[in-house]
Formats: structure tokens, C-alpha cells, sequence
């Protein structure tokens, strides 16, 4: 017979059987423990023991928490509008809308152990086919959104492991010096503002943002300079009320040390002299005030190449190419850096830097002044 409110049995076997909360399953589930007596009270002291146990060997706890993951993803998406550009917002965002929170966003935060974490990884790389870079970013926010729970959370539970996808390094393409002249003397022929813009790249090593970004204001040819103070992106609208679903966003560079001062070659200044507006707040791509869409431009770049016959060019392989023109050329790696808006030279040697074969061979060459 048991004792009202105390869980304590007698067992068929003439055994009395006190049962205790001894914690709770990740789920949610409770645990419990089991003592046993061959009297009532015999019974009842050992799981008053075990209980004591218990409160001794760990922190008092409150309430179980109840939320789930995709409340945490909301509460730390809302906590970072304020620190983070919002191009960064929007990704963050898309990155738990689309892929954290329909997958993960029902589960306790002490539920999320490293084999749900690895299951989810190989879910997004395998099933979904993404890229191992953008894997890499989905786990980055994941873990956290997790820590945030964990600050956050009335309960201590153990973080995950995080074992992040290995990624490849893809051979970025870079214009050969035979390529880069037809392309010019292309652009040359006919130039207008968007082909002058595209030229303007290639020659000073700018992103695609920054371009469609560039004013006439910030291109000063008497002190043969241009100032990179602004960047445009599409970004998906955050208005939902707007009935837009992207707009374009002009705002900060990329980093701290993307704005940044490049100085413009005799040839790059005379060519912005000739094409320069006489409205200096009229952006260079377009001749107005309107900016251009970074998609435009990508698309005007696409039919330039394809009428040189150059395949597999994106706008960002005129970055690399201006990049390695100047390894060619004994450019300074450190001026180099300062140049593409770096924030330190191992980026621009490890990304940036590609050697020809003939830059290779000339460096071999100078083997046998040392006896080799």
C-alpha cells in the first residue's frame, strides 16, 4: 500500500519501493530512481538520501525551461540588428528562416546534441546539396544562437561539438595578360559609362559594390586618387509592407579597412579626365543619380566577355587579376593590400596572389646566380 504523496510502494515480493526524481531526459522526459527496503521507513530514508545526493552534487535549478530553439533564433536575430550591418542582418536572417529553424527550431537548446548537430551538417551538404562555405556559415549562426540560449536558458546543459565542413579552395580564375589587352582594347572601342566602369575595375582592383557605389564626386583627377566610401547591394526587403521583395541597400564597405584611398595610375587618370561628369554627385556607371544595379552591371560584363570569346569570367576575377598584374609587376604586397582594402597581407598572399607560369619560371631562373 502506498503512502499518499511520497511515491512509495510495496512490492509484490514483500520489498517496499520508493521512487524519486532523479532529472530529466534531454527531451524533457523525466528520470527517475528507484530505492528499495525491507521496511517502509528503510525505503523512504534511502531515497531521501539519494535526493539529498542529488541537490548537493548539483545547481539548484528553477523551473524547466520549456522554449525552443526557434524562440532563441528570433530573440538573438532581434539582439544583433543593432551591432551588425544589414546586409549581414539579412543573411542572418535568411539563414534561420530557411534552414535553422524548420529543421531545428522545435527542439529544446539542451536537447541539440553534437549527433543531431552532425545530422543536420550532413542533411545540408548531402540532401541539400550546399556548398561546404555556406554549411560553414548555417553552423557559425547555429552555435551562436545556441550559446545564446545557453546564457539565456533557466537550465545548465553541456554545448554540442561543432565539427565544421572542410572547405576546398576553388582556383580562382585570373585573366592571362593576353586576355586582360583584348578585353581592354574591347572595353576602349566604343566606351561608354558602364564599359568605362568596368575598365575602372580592372585597372584599380575594385568590388562590384564599391563601383556601382562610386560618385564622380569621390574620383579626383587633379590629385589622381579615388576615394572608396560606399557600397551597393540587392538585399531582400525586411519592409514586408512595401510589397518589394529585394531593394537595393548603399551603405559602409565591406570592413573597416575597405574604405580606403586607391591612387590612380597617369593612363587610369587621363581616361577618368576624358570620361569624367560635370554633376559630381552623378555615380560614374550611369551619369546620373541613380545608381546602377549591381545585377545590371554583372549582366553588361557577361556580354563584354562573351564578345571577346573569354569564358568564365565573374566581376570578381577582375579583382584577381588587377591583384596579380601587380605581383607582376614587384607591387609591394603591403601597398597591395592597403590597395584592395585588406585587413592584413595573408588575405591578399592567400586569396589574391596567383603566380603564372611565367612569373614562376622568371623567379626559377634567378636560381643560378645563387650556384643552384
Amino acid at each position: 500500500m502506498a503512502r499518499k504523496g511520497e511515491n512509495i510502494f510495496k512490492r509484490k515480493d514483500g520489498r517496499w519501493e520508493a521512487r524519486y526524481v532523479k532529472g530529466h531526459e534531454l527531451s524533457g522526459k523525466i528520470r527517475y530512481g528507484f530505492c528499495y527496503g525491507k521496511t517502509y521507513r528503510e525505503a523512504k530514508d534511502k531515497a531521501a538520501r539519494a535526493k539529498t545526493e542529488i541537490r548537493n552534487r548539483q545547481p539548484v535549478q528553477t523551473a524547466r525551461d520549456r522554449r525552443l530553439l526557434g524562440f532563441f533564433c528570433d530573440e538573438w536575430l532581434a539582439l544583433r540588428r543593432g551591432d551588425v550591418r544589414e546586409s549581414t542582418y539579412v543573411k542572418y536572417s535568411a539563414i534561420l528562416e530557411k534552414h535553422v529553424k524548420p529543421k531545428l527550431g522545435k527542439y529544446l537548446p539542451a536537447s541539440l546534441d553534437t549527433n543531431i548537430i552532425e545530422n543536420f551538417k550532413w542533411e545540408l551538404l548531402d540532401i541539400e546539396d550546399l556548398s561546404a562555405k555556406t554549411v560553414k556559415d548555417i553552423m557559425v549562426v547555429l552555435r551562436a544562437v545556441i550559446i545564446h540560449a545557453a546564457k539565456q536558458s533557466r537550465e545548465i546543459f553541456p554545448m554540442p561539438e561543432f565539427y565544421y565542413p572542410k572547405i576546398s579552395r576553388k582556383e580562382m580564375r585570373v585573366l592571362s595578360a593576353n586576355e586582360q589587352q583584348r578585353l581592354v582594347s574591347y572595353l576602349l572601342c566604343g566606351i561608354d559609362e558602364c564599359r568605362f566602369g568596368v575598365l575602372l575595375a580592372l585597372l584599380t582592383g575594385m568590388r562590384l559594390g564599391e563601383l556601382c557605389a562610386l560618385r564622380w564626386e569621390n574620383v579626383s583627377v587633379k590629385e589622381k586618387t579615388i576615394k572608396i566610401y560606399a557600397t551597393i547591394q540587392r538585399l531582400k526587403n525586411a519592409d514586408e509592407d512595401s510589397g518589394a521583395k529585394t531593394k537595393l541597400w548603399i551603405g559602409n564597405p565591406k570592413s573597416d579597412t575597405s574604405f580606403r584611398i586607391i591612387p590612380m595610375s597617369d593612363s587610369v587618370s587621363s581616361l577618368c579626365e576624358k570620361m569624367v561628369c560635370q554633376n559630381l554627385s552623378a555615380y560614374i556607371l550611369t551619369g546620373t543619380v541613380q545608381p546602377m544595379d549591381p545585377r545590371t552591371l554583372q549582366y553588361r560584363l557577361a556580354k563584354y566577355t562573351d564578345a571577346c570569346g573569354l569564358e568564365g569570367v565573374h566581376f570578381h576575377t577582375l579583382r584577381h587579376s588587377f591583384a596579380t598584374r601587380c605581383v607582376e609587376a614587384g607591387v609591394e604586397l603591403k601597398c597591395l593590400s592597403e590597395i584592395l582594402g585588406h585587413a592584413n597581407t595573408s588575405i591578399t598572399l592567400d586569396r589574391y596572389v596567383h603566380s603564372s607560369l611565367a612569373l614562376k619560371r622568371a623567379n626559377m631562373n634567378k636560381l643560378p646566380s645563387l650556384n643552384f
